[in-house]
């Protein structure tokens, strides 16, 4: 079984992927909507995995969230 760490990101209202350098591939997916976000990856990495290096197993999935803010602190 291969296992895959992708990380998403929360920045300025969009989801997004960032995976791992160690899964031989890159993409990127982005959602307004955390959990369709997921959904989308539980199928593009198995296709990727697939279509780049030919494995065709099952892949246990680690997902990291990060939410990244910019705010402008004002002096009251």
């Amino acid at each position: 079984m291969k296992k895959c760490i992708i990380r998403i990101l929360w920045d300025n209202g969009i989801w997004y992927t960032k995976p791992d350098s160690d899964i031989g591939f890159g993409f990127t997916l982005e959602d307004n909507s955390f959990d369709a976000l997921v959904e989308r990856v539980k199928i593009a990495i198995p296709d990727m995995y697939e279509e780049c290096c030919g494995y065709s197993g099952d892949i246990e999935l680690t997902i990291i969230t990060e939410r990244i803010d910019k705010l402008l602190a004002v002096r009251a």
